[in-house]
């Protein structure tokens, strides 16, 4: 399952991370938000030991959300010592993220 991140946290659980992390930014009231999900949740079972998965709330945290200009949601953006890599708008299938998560962990 992935951990809820927020402001507070967000340097330590994020930026100061080793390896490769995936954030989801999401809000309670987004329906795409849901549907992602699940598959966010299995990906951070499957990539367990390789790829930290973490979820921002962007209406508790949005200090954090205008800093990396989070426009629509959700968005999965990717972290890679402290920096970001890559992200994803919108709700995609998972075969889409796999694909993206080996291509950055193969970097």
């Amino acid at each position: 399952m992935a951990e809820a991140v927020t402001s507070a946290t967000w340097e330590q659980e994020v930026l100061k991370a080793p390896g490769l992390v995936l954030v989801d930014f999401w809000a309670v009231w987004c329906g795409p938000c849901r549907m992602v999900a699940p598959i966010v949740d299995e990906l951070s079972k499957e990539y367990e030991g390789k790829l930290k998965v973490v979820k921002l709330n962007t209406d508790e945290n949005p200090d954090v959300a205008g800093k990396y200009r989070i426009m629509g949601i959700p968005t999965l953006m990717f972290f890679k010592n402290g920096q970001t890599v890559d992200q994803v708008v919108g709700a995609v299938p998972k075969a889409q993220l796999k694909t993206k998560v080996d291509a950055l962990l193969a970097k």
